[in-house]
């Protein structure tokens, strides 16, 4: 018979007798507000990593006060750095979808590709994805691809020359949760790293980027149905 099938409860922690109780229930999670989570402390964070010089690494523990997608917008901003961004995460939100375009818009970033979970792409394919592939898919910067993957990075290569990798637990969206990442400009990390992922970006992609946006918009326009959609095309509502 399992421990747990014995009729046993935990011990609630505000009641008498506790401390003679094994087990006793865990502590409630405690949501952060919203008005606490800040563009204005991942852009501190930033600050504080200084100029990421070659053979840099930081270990952070994050408290939830900011969207980890946020960091990366600051990173690269504050540092006017022109890069390619790789992003490998379980699920984003409309928040790091918005910070992504603020890089794209705002010519930072000239290739992006978004790996995600096939669980967050089937659960959000109403959802978040179409208005994901409205936003990112400009002037044929942008790549998703949909794999069963549970990593979490970013790489980030510049046009000056870093290879900045950053991994850890957090995914790209808010959390309250107390999450780790590492920050690090390591060549060597980012080719092994940027390696895999580009391989599963490539088996998995769902853009296919021999079919222009603005060709496919004018085919179904003139009635083209030889011409078939992609499915990133019918998500976006293209």
């Amino acid at each position: 018979m399992g421990l747990f099938d014995v009729g046993q409860r935990f011990k609630p922690r505000h009641v008498a007798g506790v401390q003679a109780s094994r087990f006793i229930e865990p502590h409630g999670c405690e949501e952060i507000d919203e008005y606490r989570v800040k563009y204005d402390n991942a852009k501190k964070l930033a600050d504080d990593l200084g100029d990421l010089p070659e053979g840099f690494r930081a270990f952070c523990v994050l408290d939830g006060k900011f969207i980890f997608g946020d960091l990366l917008e600051a990173l690269i901003v504050k540092h006017d750095w022109i890069c390619d961004l790789t992003i490998s995460t379980l699920s984003m939100s409309q928040d790091n979808v918005d910070s992504l375009a603020n890089l794209i818009n705002g010519g930072f970033v000239r290739n992006l590709t978004v790996i995600v979970s096939h669980y967050y792409f089937q659960t959000e394919r109403r959802g978040i994805m179409p208005y994901l592939y409205d936003r990112l898919d400009v002037d044929d910067h942008l790549q998703l691809a949909v794999a069963s993957v549970h990593t979490k990075m970013a790489m980030i290569r510049t046009k000056c020359g870093k290879k900045i990798v950053i991994h850890g637990s957090a995914n790209l969206r808010s959390s309250s949760n107390i999450e780790q990442i590492v920050v690090e400009h390591s060549p060597a990390l980012y080719d092994f790293a940027y390696g895999m992922h580009a391989e599963i970006a490539e088996k998995h992609k769902t853009i296919n980027k021999a079919v222009r946006r603005t060709d496919l918009w004018s085919a179904v326009l003139a009635g083209g149905e030889e011409t078939p959609l992609p499915m990133a095309a019918q998500l976006a509502g293209v």
